[in-house]
């Protein structure tokens, strides 16, 4: 197939796939479409035409442009057009995630794979609501259980919806401060109590729900 040819196929399937789509995943579905055997559409094409259709897109009167984010190719409005577009889904689309999320979210980026109590090891509480949030925003997966440990706790990574949704496309264009979290690993203390005694006084221990709850009036009381 002339690339020519190519590359308006290819432009269809990017912009109808609900996911963003590999080089790979393009030259299989080209392939198929059209049955190729003998003359098969090869990878070396498919990223020529990629190359073709992101320069036709980053001329200025488009408002979109292709990039490789969440692990494949898909196309996205350019970033001085967010504001408008913001305005089709309100608060919606501008909801962000809690303080409480976003920790537990960074722990598991730089620790993955990595268990329920070795997170809440490391925030000092418990976990249990903002996992079960990122689950089901789909920005964590359950990857199996850790054999080595006593109970085989379930083991939690990152998913493709978490790349896509910081716009990278592995965990290794994450910013290198995995050093740093790896030095605050601490021990489990009290993480399901409502306090504990320091020193003669007791001491209000924050529960995770308490956390982003609070997180999220504050958010609507900045938005107010």
């Amino acid at each position: 197939m002339e690339i020519s040819n190519l590359i308006t196929h290819i432009e269809a399937l990017i912009f109808a796939s609900e996911k963003p789509l590999t080089s790979l995943e393009i030259v299989e579905l080209i392939n198929n479409a059209f049955g190729f055997l003998d003359d098969k559409v090869v990878i070396d094409q498919v990223e020529a035409s990629i190359d073709g259709i992101k320069e036709k897109y980053n001329e200025e009167f488009y408002p979109f442009e292709l990039r490789q984010s969440g692990g494949g190719w898909q196309f996205l409005t350019k970033k001085e057009f967010h504001q408008t577009i913001a305005q089709l889904n309100g608060d919606k689309f501008l909801k962000r995630l809690s303080n409480a999320a976003m920790e537990s979210l960074a722990i598991i980026a730089y620790k993955q794979p990595i268990t329920k109590s070795e997170i809440e090891a490391i925030r000092g509480v418990n976990s249990d609501y903002s996992i079960q949030k990122l689950l089901e925003k789909e920005l964590v997966v359950i990857i199996g259980r850790n054999e080595n440990q006593v109970g085989k706790p379930l083991l939690y990574s990152t998913s493709r919806n978490f790349m896509d949704y910081f716009g990278i496309n592995s965990a290794e264009e994450l910013p290198k401060i995995s050093e740093v979290l790896a030095e605050t690993m601490i021990s489990p203390t009290l993480v399901n109590a409502d306090h504990f005694e320091m020193d003669g006084n007791a001491v209000e221990v924050e529960s995770d729900q308490a956390a982003d709850d609070s997180s999220t009036e504050t958010a609507h009381d900045e938005n107010a």
